[in-house]
């Protein structure tokens, strides 16, 4: 009989279907089903929904693509895509994108083993990734990239390595700036630079007094960074201005995040890691309190833009409480049994 009736109103002009919403009741005995109506309204693509009574459509948001000039101008902005990667742009909110990305840049070596290469080989690979992930981030105008480069603890490999990591990074800069200035990124380094070779703290130097003036994206390089180092580094530079000042009050928060490499930045809402380690490696440990994050097993030379718009994507799926709630949440929560009550 219902079948019969929703089969007549599909014969209904739209006109009319759109002063009326009939309502079907189904019948009673069929467990869930009962708690459902069949309701028929005007749907833009004429399909009868099924929605628990009192349910509002949603047709209005869900069918409808509000950003289709957003995602259009970024597959300009992007170039080429593949069809994979089209299909991603074409699921993300791009006015829902993260502000900051982090990255934590891990699995050069074992993809050189792999290949039975020598472990520069995947360093020098990863820069391809490197390149790739700046530049998608800067043509999705997120606002701030920061990649894991070098680490403190990173002194600890051979002499050999080492050398060859600091002269790729001073090539990188030397041949990417121009990438770099056509995408209006302002470049800082995060980490104690003063402690890096002198060939590399004039490099990055220039690399920031070049790129002072772009007002895209900021893409921050952490080098010899460690992130419980970041801390002490800020508390010990709290202490130095105190000096003299008689200021013995408690350091806040908000001190600490004003002294750290970071500041005036806002922190990272996705922290990526490559490799597939479930670990975050001493790498912004203040700043990512309540950053979401994303690992994937990919290896970073590996790493490409599709992998990133996945990132984005699963970021854009999460629900961020920062410790809180939602008022909807709130209202059906019931108060905790005390013991004894």
């Amino acid at each position: 009989m219902i079948q019969r009736k929703a089969d007549c109103l599909r014969g209904l002009k739209p006109a009319f279907l759109s002063l009326f919403t009939w309502e079907l009741k189904l019948p009673p005995p069929k467990n869930v089903l009962s708690k459902w109506h069949l309701r028929i309204a005007p749907e833009p693509n004429g399909m009868l929904t099924l929605r628990r009574k009192g349910e509002a459509s949603q047709s209005a948001v869900t069918q409808n693509k509000p950003h289709t000039k957003l995602q259009t101008a970024a597959l300009g902005a992007l170039g080429p895509v593949t069809s994979e990667e089209r299909e991603l742009l074409e699921k993300l909110d791009l006015e829902r994108l993260p502000r900051h990305v982090a990255v934590i840049m891990d699995g050069n070596g074992r993809w050189a083993q792999r290949r039975h290469l020598p472990r520069v080989a995947g360093h020098r690979k990863g820069t391809q990734s490197a390149r790739t992930t700046i530049e998608t981030c800067a043509k999705l105008n997120i606002e701030a990239l920061t990649l894991y480069a070098f680490s403190v603890e990173n002194w600890r490999r051979p002499k050999t390595e080492t050398d060859f990591l600091m002269a790729l990074l001073r090539e990188y800069l030397r041949k990417e700036m121009p990438l770099i200035q056509r995408n209006n990124i302002r470049m800082r380094f995060l980490g104690r630079i003063e402690e890096l070779p002198e060939g590399v703290q004039k490099d990055v130097r220039e690399a920031v007094e070049k790129t002072a003036g772009n007002g895209g994206m900021v893409l921050c390089l952490a080098l010899n960074y460690g992130g419980r180092a970041e801390i002490a580094d800020a508390v010990n530079a709290i202490l130095a201005e105190r000096n003299g000042h008689g200021n013995n009050g408690r350091i806040t928060e908000e001190q600490v995040s004003g002294h750290l490499y970071t500041a005036g930045l806002p922190d990272p809402d996705l922290l990526i890691r490559s490799s597939g380690e479930m670990r975050v490696s001493n790498f912004l440990l203040w700043q990512i309190a309540y950053s979401e994050i994303f690992v994937t097993e990919t290896l970073w030379p590996d790493f490409n833009r599709t992998r990133l718009l996945e990132a984005l994507l699963e970021f854009q799926r999460r629900e961020r409480r920062y410790g809180g709630i939602r008022e909807d949440q709130a209202e059906q929560e019931k108060p905790a049994r005390v013991a004894g009550q």
